[in-house]
């Protein structure tokens, strides 16, 4: 495999997939681009009309072949099966697909939530800051209707209470599935370390500070979430950081989920 991963700072799907790539000892070649600052866009990044449309938003990018592919869940699943190291995924047909139905409820629920919470407290001053003609620019080059539209509310300081309500519900919400889920003594999240530690990790992480009520009472979760940190192959993700703190580095994410 020869691959080139564009990757923004180690927190949310970047994250996810820097880690995974190391777990599986997959050789990568690391690009980093801002994907505060739009770098995905614009033709500096290969971006077929896949990736593009991506419903993760602003995330990392793997190149593979000459075949580019977004959304971490599903990079990961590539890595987990093209490269060395321990599986990622559990060999047992219905514990994968119930791992696979956990990831579908952080990307669909909690990461929404946390791209708006955390765009809101780190992104919308910066983009507030930006001349017109750039951000004009930055928006431009955006495939994605849906996407450019994210960049142009949290330029603008749109975050409807009831919207931060709710993702902060969200936010509290995935933490007490966690918190259920490690009951037992349970070291991950599935059995062996997997996919869904590193993605459920991914946008939790940066959580800790902006919604500190939704982990007050879940000890279990603070204790897992100190052991993926120390993980290796996160540890190193997270020294890639050119950043102090990379969990307050946050741009659009996927669309917020309209059903609720």
């Amino acid at each position: 495999m020869t691959a080139i991963l564009y990757h923004g700072e180690p927190n949310g799907p970047s994250l996810t997939v820097l880690a995974a790539a190391f777990e599986k000892q997959a050789p990568v070649e690391l690009r980093r681009i801002d994907l505060a600052a739009g770098e995905r866009h614009g033709g500096a990044v290969p971006c077929p009309f896949e990736v593009s449309l991506s419903i993760e938003g602003e995330g990392p990018v793997l190149v593979a072949d000459g075949v580019a592919m977004a959304d971490s869940v599903f990079v990961a699943c590539y890595l987990d099966d093209a490269g060395g190291g321990p599986a990622l995924r559990p060999a047992d047909p219905y514990a994968r697909w119930e791992m696979m139905a956990w990831c579908r409820q952080v990307i669909e629920r909690a990461a929404p939530a946390a791209a708006f919470l955390g765009t809101q407290a780190h992104l919308a001053p910066r983009l507030a800051e930006m001349a017109e003609p750039a951000f004009a620019q930055l928006t431009g080059a955006i495939a994605s209707i849906d996407l450019a539209e994210r960049w142009k509310a949290v330029r603008a300081g749109d975050f409807p209470e009831a919207q931060v309500a709710d993702s902060r519900a969200k936010i509290a919400q995935a933490v007490e599935r966690v918190e259920a889920r490690l009951a037992g003594g349970r070291k991950w999240l599935f059995g062996d370390f997997s996919i869904a530690d590193l993605e459920t990790y991914s946008w939790l992480a940066g959580m800790a500070a902006l919604v500190p009520d939704g982990f007050a009472g879940a000890p279990r979760t603070r204790e897992w979430l100190a052991r993926v940190k120390a993980r290796p192959s996160v540890a190193r993700a997270l020294a890639l950081a050119s950043v102090p703190a990379p969990q307050d580095a946050w741009a659009p994410g996927p669309e917020i989920n309209r059903w609720g």
